[in-house]
């Protein structure tokens, strides 16, 4: 990020994807937009709206009811120079996607001896609690980190996911890139002029002495939340954005861990075998001889996400179940 940013405004995490997506396409001639109601609706969160007015249908292309198709049209368009952004309507559907992105765009460069390379972007959602019910609100950000040749990114923040947009669609590997749906009105500052934000350095977005809370997406701000409930009890939690799931920024999570002795990892994907337990490996492996307490994982209920309002509020963490936790962490302080 440049030293010299002066000029911020207050925009929506969906228009500064919007704005980094434009800068990125008039910047580069390569860069185009490809997928489901991408065009003339603007995506079904409107977060495109207006940007085939500006780029016209041969750079913001709608795409037919399928996943598959138009992914493996992208994986090809990076192979030969272009450099796609995919957008996947709902993060569910990226079951449809796994074959081109897990067999093909991610394995390309290494059996080519690394002649090959597959600069594309694919932007899926993440998220409960919009009433979708079981098909259209899970997060399953986890299945792509486990794939060597991915790298994955979870902005929690207009801020950062513009930075982040930006360096995904200049990076030279396929990226996947999670927004949360309940997020695309959440507003914040973000800078007036160019700045992107590397892949892979995690963000403090509090810092705090008595316990570290790691979380992803809009969980950071569920434990910002429960960080200022805890500072009326006198307990000073840090809170750690790790902003990319890989390349992961292991360093500043081990040592906010080996700082304050104790951990919770917050993330709204399922805990089993999830982005959280792989987290709190890293840093049980790394802050051992330092942790006063076993490191404790709040995710969402291990099953399929109720339609029921009350029922599907329920599998996701609160600020008052992280709360409970870091007090319970802290030998009830």
């Amino acid at each position: 990020m440049p030293e010299t940013i002066t000029a911020t405004r207050e925009i929506t995490l969906g228009e500064a994807v919007r704005e980094a997506l434009a800068e990125e396409m008039r910047r580069d001639s390569r860069v185009f937009v490809m997928g489901e109601d991408v065009a003339q609706a603007g995506t079904a969160f409107k977060v495109l709206s207006g940007m085939v007015d500006e780029f016209g249908s041969d750079r913001v292309l709608d795409t037919p009811i399928s996943e598959a198709g138009f992914t493996g049209i992208a994986v090809g368009a990076a192979m030969t120079g272009m450099r796609p952004v995919v957008d996947i309507m709902f993060g569910d559907f990226v079951g449809l996607t796994m074959d081109q992105m897990v067999n093909q765009a991610a394995k390309v460069h290494y059996m080519s001896g690394g002649k090959w390379k597959v600069p594309m972007v694919m932007r899926a959602t993440l998220g409960a609690t919009r009433r979708s019910a079981a098909q259209h609100s899970q997060s399953l950000h986890a299945w792509f980190c486990h794939i060597p040749g991915l790298k994955v990114v979870l902005p929690s923040t207009p801020y950062d996911a513009k930075g982040l947009l930006k360096s995904a669609i200049r990076d030279e590997n396929p990226v996947v890139f999670y927004e949360d749906k309940m997020m695309f009105r959440f507003k914040g500052p973000v800078p007036a002029e160019e700045y992107t934000i590397p892949l892979g350095v995690a963000d403090i977005k509090r810092e705090g002495s008595d316990i570290t809370i790691v979380a992803t997406s809009s969980m950071v701000h569920v434990a910002l939340s429960a960080a200022k409930l805890l500072e009326e009890e006198d307990i000073s939690a840090e809170v750690i954005d790790p902003r990319t799931l890989w390349p992961l920024d292991e360093k500043t999570l081990i040592d906010s861990a080996k700082k304050t002795s104790r951990v919770i990892v917050m993330d709204e994907g399922y805990g089993r075998y999830g982005a959280a337990a792989e987290i709190a490996a890293v840093i049980a492996e790394g802050a051992f001889f330092d942790l006063e307490a076993p490191v404790k994982r709040l995710c969402a209920m291990h099953v399929p996400i109720p339609f029921s309002p009350p029922l599907e509020d329920a599998t996701v963490p609160t600020e008052k179940t992280v709360f409970e936790a870091a007090r319970a962490l802290l030998g009830g302080k």
